[in-house]
């Protein structure tokens, strides 16, 4: 059975940082991305490394989120720098093997999810 887990979400300051991992099981993606909801909104693109090679951010979180992938691990992590309360949400690792570049800000482009790792940002 094919999983995405997510981990390392928690509490932390404005301009504090924190750093998310997705192992996948069952599964090898050539695209693997972050998606974030926050409260009350809808699920938003965040960053993806993309057929395991290109990276791409959201503007609301470039040059403050880096994404790397372990390819031998088949998983992926986002480093979060300068958080700030509008960073608070849900985080959810999502992978993909038939993605086009076009379609990497979409969650319906997606072919798995995990469950999602709360992160929230106090001011």
């Amino acid at each position: 059975q094919a999983q995405l887990v997510e981990s390392g979400g928690g509490l932390v300051q404005t301009g504090g940082s924190l750093s998310l991992s997705c192992a996948a099981s069952g599964r090898t993606y050539s695209t693997m991305g972050w998606f974030r909801q926050p409260p009350g909104k809808e699920r938003e693109f965040v960053a993806v490394n993309f057929r395991k090679t290109n990276v791409y951010y959201a503007d609301s979180v470039k040059g403050r989120f880096t994404i790397s992938r372990d390819n031998a691990r088949n998983a992926v992590t986002l480093q979060m720098n300068s958080l700030s309360p509008e960073d608070t949400a849900v985080y959810y690792c999502a992978g993909g093997n038939r993605l086009i570049l076009s379609s990497i800000r979409r969650p319906d482009a997606y072919d798995n999810w995990g469950q999602g790792t709360q992160v929230t940002v106090s001011s």
